[in-house]
């Protein structure tokens, strides 16, 4: 028995086609007949992976386009498989065509196994090869076969024959299959499409789509368990929860409930002991729980397909199989299983599991057990599990209420909105105890926040800061540390205004140590002085914005400088200033002086956090990027986020996601941006956080602008957007006009760049983001003077300047010179571009300093000062190339011909092996320049010319100026 896919339970096409664009688009692509594209295709996939679906959705797309199509299915149970396959394809405007072949044509065509002389297989391959010949005649011809193993071998041989006769001719053959090797020999240039499972967003969406779909917990379970089958998400989608751990869904007749059925009775116990044992389940284990070490008891559900022993590990070679093999077993059964499971467990995990699916009741032992090894395996989602589970195994209130918070906490860490939803609502009910509260509080409020609620977020922990003063410092800090997060993504007054009053509470709070989170998941360490500093200091700096480029409490500057060793600065506008003028030469922005060391460091604050505590480490990382402090900022948040990953805590991870983007893109690598923007955007789907995805997505459109490789419109995602609201999701809203501002100057569409930039700022200069917006002040000035709006974006660029304080950080000293450079008077220009590259710290931020370079050659090559234009240029150039930043490589391109420079020639000298900025180096130093004397052409530090020439000294094969000057002479 078959059963179709056409024939399961769906929600319409559009549902089951989730995930499958890059397939439908090859096809098309084939069925249009493009160059290079084959003229057969073999689709190729497992039970209930779509491939009737796809089809389905294929023909729909080629008819609509005024493609012929033609269609058949096969039926295993068919004895005529072959003409019956044949004569699907046989409708009557087909029929109507036929009618003008040969009478021996259509006699062949048109035979009847068991009524008519059966047609030899040459005749069926000539009336086939006939008959898409003059269907072809009049357009395009598709035929698609669905499970075209089951049609026996002369029909899909008759069809290759054609394929082989009809060479060029517009006729697509697209054959859907489970098993290729069915499947006689296709003809030279056939495509085989293997359809693998569901990405993550795609599965997540067709189970949302489901007429009963699951929330919380179980939708997590379901999704693991269907492993991306389409039919298993909707078949398991269908039943009431179950055991825990094991397959949690009533069972339904389908194939596999048939074929385990078919199977001995010592067979069928052997399977669900595997089932049970679930994923992480030995052979050795299992065995041990049957009494026996005879393997042949596999071979009945081996050779039936049901399941395969791989050295110690079980695959079942479907989801549905699974399910098939523990649901439809007695509830005796299972639970005698998981007893003798229980019994030869080595984990304590595993082992507490085993005994909490075999337990009726309330048991303290169980629950115990349960409660202990939660966290072995470091995974949010199974420790959450555990401890629900614990909780309702928990014979006493008191008990239960405990394991009740600790599984909030748990499933707040693992980031699912509903999961946290129903946990605080038992715990409300259960628990009242101010710990309790608090931790409940914070665990709703993170996910509000990810959703896209801040203002209710902030309300909850608002009213649970009343007991602060009651409850363990430590957690009040936490709370305190959530608030300011809050706080930075609502961007409003009113939530900035309130952390002073909520850090003093959380000051006040007790220091008994009662709240202890768990020493061995994501939230470890979260009670240790020096996390509890970090915390404190990020609260501070969330709330005095001025003060966060200026060394927040806890954080210590990474570099120190001698004196008389800094760049001068020109000061923010003071009570000395006339409103609309530029900053005056003589006077500083207050940067950190000093050439900083390449790595930073934390002084006078929390150590790093040791290995193990990604959560401390985050917290470590949103300290410094308030403060831009690259180095130490991406050395917490990358450990952190590697960890967070590994441990399924993306509710904790969302915290520290963006941040680790926002500074990626800042420091120019934007391939690993990419990468952690692609894998988060997984996440968030998977767990229905559309604040998150949104925020994401805008990163997603900075990284392409950046690179020059954008997609075309529409850019974002509509049920997201909708579910967002921008007004208390400032940070959100001052991602989106900045990833669309960067957009239209990829396009080139200046004018809605400035609208987009403009509107991160008031027309006094205000900040949508006390934070976000500053950072965007060089691209607001460039869009300003490219469109004659220097006047409107002078006081936006003053208030920056004047809330940034006595001492900005490097990267907003950096961000400021290179404004004012642009907007200021133009007899200043010169002064702030070089004041902008003199702090070698700036190097942190590469992409930046290659834009103000970019900035300062179109300056000088207007001021006819070509050959320093060229300079600069080709400076910016190996940057942009170097960083993959293609919109800046382009446009240093075209200053590069606009200034009269040659393209580079294809030549074979010594010279050409090195980069760009190497050359430039070695040419100035051939001509007797010092490395200082380079270095202040190329705003290099002595440092690094030195270091560039040993560096190219062994590959020109020389070791001296002496030789260098010969070399560059005779070349």
């Amino acid at each position: 028995m078959t059963v179709h896919p056409s024939q399961q339970s769906t929600t319409g096409d559009e549902a089951t086609v989730l995930g499958r664009d890059a397939e439908i688009e090859r096809i098309l692509r084939c069925v249009r007949r493009e160059p290079g594209t084959p003229q057969t295709l073999l689709l190729v996939g497992e039970e209930g992976i779509g491939r009737t679906a796809l089809l389905r959705h294929v023909r729909d797309r080629a008819a609509a386009d005024g493609v012929l199509v033609l269609a058949a299915q096969g039926w295993a149970e068919d004895p005529r498989d072959a003409h019956a396959c044949l004569h699907q394809l046989l409708t009557p405007p087909v029929r109507d065509e036929m009618a003008a072949l040969p009478a021996a044509r259509q006699r062949a065509l048109t035979a009847v196994p068991g009524a008519d002389d059966p047609a030899d297989e040459t005749e069926l391959h000539a009336a086939v090869t006939a008959l898409l010949d003059r269907l072809a005649g009049s357009g395009p011809v598709l035929v698609c076969v669905d499970d075209a193993d089951l049609c026996g071998r002369a029909f899909p041989e008759a069809l290759f024959a054609a394929v082989r006769q009809l060479a060029g001719r517009a006729v697509t053959v697209l054959l859907a299959a489970r098993h290729e090797a069915a499947l006689p020999g296709p003809p030279p240039g056939t495509e085989t499409l293997r359809l693998g499972p569901l990405g993550g967003t795609a599965a997540a969406a067709l189970l949302d789509r489901q007429p009963t779909a699951p929330t919380g917990r179980h939708r997590l379970e379901i999704l693991a368990e269907a492993e991306g089958n389409p039919l298993a998400l909707v078949e398991l989608g269908r039943g009431a929860p179950g055991p825990a751990k094991a397959v949690r869904h009533a069972p339904v007749a389908h194939v596999f409930g048939v074929r385990v059925d078919a199977l001995p009775a010592e067979t069928r116990r052997a399977l669900l002991y595997a089932a049970a044992a679930g994923p992480g389940g030995t052979v050795a284990a299992v065995m041990a729980a049957l009494g026996t070490g005879d393997l042949a008891v596999w071979a009945p559900a081996e050779a039936a397909g049901l399941i395969a022993l791989a050295e110690d590990r079980f695959d079942f070679g479907h989801p549905l199989a699974r399910s098939a093999a523990y649901l439809g077993r007695p509830a005796g059964e299972r639970q005698q299983a998981h007893r003798e499971l229980a019994r030869v467990a080595v984990q304590p995990e595993a082992r507490a599991r085993h005994l909490a699916a075999a337990t009726v009741g309330a048991n303290a032992f169980v629950a115990a057990a349960l409660e202990a090894s939660a966290w072995r395996r470091g995974d949010a989602v199974e420790a959450a599990r555990a401890l629900e589970q614990a909780a309702r195994l928990s014979p006493g209130p008191p008990e239960r209420a405990r394991r009740l918070a600790e599984a909030l906490t748990a499933a707040h860490t693992a980031g699912d909105p509903g999961w946290v939803r129903e946990l605080y609502e038992r715990l409300v009910r259960e628990g009242t105890e101010p710990e309790y509260v608090c931790a409940a509080a914070g665990a709703l409020a993170s996910a509000l926040s990810h959703e896209s609620a801040q203002r209710e977020a902030f309300e909850l922990l608002a009213d649970a800061s009343a007991h602060f003063p009651v409850v363990d410092r430590s957690l009040a800090l936490a709370l305190a540390g959530l608030a300011a997060g809050i706080a930075a993504q609502s961007g409003l007054p009113e939530h900035t205004a309130a952390l002073p009053a909520l850090l003093d509470r959380a000051r006040l709070a007790d220091a008994s140590g009662r709240w202890r989170p768990a020493t061995t998941g994501p939230l470890a360490r979260l009670d240790t002085p020096h996390t509890r500093r970090a915390l404190a200091a990020l609260v501070t700096a969330v709330a005095r914005p001025r003060s966060a480029t200026s060394a927040p409490p806890g954080l210590g500057r990474s570099h120190s400088a001698a004196p008389g060793r800094g760049a001068t600065h020109s000061a923010p506008p003071g009570p000395d200033r006339t409103p609309g003028t530029p900053p005056a030469p003589g006077r500083q922005y207050n940067a950190p002086p000093g050439t900083p060391p390449a790595s930073g460091h934390l002084r006078n604050a929390p150590r790093p956090a040791p290995p193990g505590d990604p959560a401390a480490r985050a917290v470590l990382a949103a300290v410094a990027h308030q403060a831009d402090e690259a180095d130490v900022d991406l050395g917490q948040s990358r450990t952190a986020d590697e960890r967070l990953r590994g441990a399924r805590a993306f509710g904790l991870r969302g915290w520290s996601v963006l941040p680790l983007v926002d500074t990626l893109l800042a420091t120019g690598r934007f391939a690993e941006a990419g990468s952690v923007i692609e894998d988060a955007l997984t996440e968030a789907a998977v767990l229905r956080l559309p604040r998150l995805r949104a925020d994401l997505e805008t990163q997603a459109l900075t990284v392409r602008a950046l690179r020059g490789t954008l997609p075309p419109e529409p850019w974002f995602t509509p049920s997201v957007w909708r579910a967002v609201c921008l007004d208390e999701n400032r940070a959100t809203h001052a991602r989106l006009l900045r990833a669309r501002g960067l957009a239209s100057l990829t396009r080139g569409d200046i004018e809605d760049a400035w609208r987009q930039l403009s509107g991160l700022f008031t027309a006094d200069g205000s900040p949508l983001h006390p934070f976000l917006s500053a950072r965007a002040v060089a691209e607001l000035a460039v869009t300003a003077q490219r469109t004659g709006r220097s006047a409107e974006a002078l006081p936006i660029l003053e208030r920056v300047a004047a809330e940034q304080g006595d001492r900005p950080s490097t990267r907003m000293t950096l961000l400021l010179h290179h404004a004012t450079a642009l907007v200021g008077p133009d007899g200043e220009a010169e002064q702030h571009f070089q004041l902008a590259l003199v702090n070698h710290g700036a190097n942190r931020w590469p992409w930046e300093c290659a834009h103000v370079r970019l900035n300062y050659a179109v300056w000088l090559r207007r001021c006819r000062r070509t050959l320093e234009a060229r300079q600069q240029l080709t400076t910016v150039l190996e940057t942009a190339e170097r960083l993959g930043a293609g919109t800046l490589a382009a446009a240093a391109g075209s200053e590069l011909r606009a200034s009269g420079a040659a393209p580079a020639p294809a030549g074979t000298g010594p010279l050409e092996q090195l980069t760009a900025q190497q050359r430039q180096i070695v040419q100035l130093a051939a001509r007797g320049l010092s490395n200082r004397e380079i270095g202040e052409r190329l705003f290099l530090s002595p440092r690094t010319v030195g270091s560039h020439l040993y560096n190219v000294y062994p590959k020109l094969g020389i070791s001296s100026r002496h030789q260098l000057r010969d070399l560059v002479q005779g070349r």
